[in-house]
Parts: C-alpha cells; structure tokens; sequence
C-alpha cells in the first residue's frame, strides 16, 4: 500500500482514513495522518521489554478522536451563532420606528402629542381612572374610564389638565386605580413608544431598544409591536 506497514495500514483502515488520498495541511494544525505518524514512530520506538498495552495506545486514538469532535462541535457552534446573530439584526432593524407597548409609568410627554397607554386588569372593575402626575407629583388630570373588563384597557391622554389648558413638555407619571364599590387597587401600566434604534449584546443574544419617551428598554418586556 505505497509504502505503508502493515501495522499502520491497519490504522487507517480501523480509523476509514485513505492514505493515498491528499489532505491539505494548516501548519500549526495536528490532523489525523499526522497523529497516526507520531503513533508509528512511538511503536517502532518503544522498549521491546515493555511494549505499550493496547489498552493505553486505543485509549490516545480515542483521547485525540475526542478532542477532534469537540473541536469540529466548537466551529458548528461558532458558525451556528453567528448566523443567529445575523438573523437577530435583520429582527433588529425592522423594529425601528415601530410603536412598542411596555410596562412603566413615565414618560416625556410632547405638547399637542396624545400619551397612549394600557392597563392590564386580572378581573373586571367597575371603575377605572387614570390619573396623570408631573415630575414633581402634582395631579394635573384625571381620566375617567368607567366599567372595564378583565384585559388590556387603552387609554389616551391629549396634554389636557383637569382645566381644559395644555401642560407643557416634559416627564409625566400615570398611576391606573381600579375599585368595586369601597375597594380601590391599584393595576399595572404599560406605555406605548416609538422604536429609535436596537443594540445587540454580542455575548447574551439580548436585544435592547432605545425609544423616544422612554429611554431604553429591554426587548423581552415587549407586550405588543404595532
């Protein structure tokens, strides 16, 4: 077989590899002929008095078939998450200038813009209000929802005081209060926002949006994409 012992021929037989065949070579890189080589030259240099027993000479051919797969696992993977990477910035951009409903309470509020929200009720109520803060906790106005279902319940303020004047720009908090008949609760809010740019974490695959009035919010508290 070109040259090739006996012993070695039966090597790359047990392991399927064809010694005629041409393997192109990294340098730096110890492939499967080369490992077969350095087997070879061990055998025909080992102590006759104490050969090695072929427990300990398939156990190197398995400890380096090993090694191998874990190797060729790492690049599947490495391969694997950069094209998942690559799918999640394509997700990414599509994101941008899309309106995005996410838990919170406040936001900054543009004067002649309407603040739209949701409230997230377990069961039906028989009142809901909305009631809209400053950044400095003054109550500027109350809206009156009424009865409302178990659910999402839309809400919209205009920018309006109690008064019926415009508030100008700036930060706004919005609690949501609940009762039936003496008990008041108070349920979760969530506010909508436009989608201004997406950054990707390389390492953990998360996704956070830098928004218009809610500064940057992590993609997994996403309620709704519209």
């Amino acid at each position: 077989m070109n040259g090739v012992s006996d012993i070695q021929a039966q090597l790359y037989k047990d392991l399927g590899i064809d010694p005629n065949a041409k393997e192109s070579k990294n340098t730096g890189e110890l492939g499967q002929e080369d490992f077969l080589e350095l087997m070879i030259t061990q055998l025909r240099n080992q102590d006759p008095f104490k050969p090695m027993e072929s427990g300990e000479f398939l156990g190197q051919i398995a400890q380096f078939g090993t090694v191998s797969g874990i190797q060729d696992l790492q690049n599947s993977f490495s391969d694997f998450s950069s094209k998942l990477f690559s799918s999640q910035a394509l997700e990414a951009a599509s994101l941008v200038g899309r309106q995005v409903l996410v838990p919170g309470d406040t936001s900054v509020h543009m004067a002649g813009n309407y603040t739209v929200g949701s409230v997230d009720l377990p069961n039906s109520v028989n009142q809901l209000d909305i009631k809209v803060y400053t950044a400095t906790g003054q109550l500027v106005r109350t809206i009156n929802m009424g009865a409302q279902n178990s659910g999402m319940s839309e809400f919209a303020w205009d920018g309006v005081n109690d008064d019926g004047q415009m508030m100008p720009s700036g930060v706004y908090r919005f609690e949501a209060e609940t009762s039936n008949g003496t008990t008041t609760r108070a349920a979760d809010t969530y506010l909508n926002t436009q989608v201004l740019s997406v950054e990707l974490g390389r390492t953990d695959g998360s996704m956070t949006l830098e928004t218009s009035s809610l500064g940057s919010v992590d993609f997994s508290t996403v309620k709704r994409i519209s």
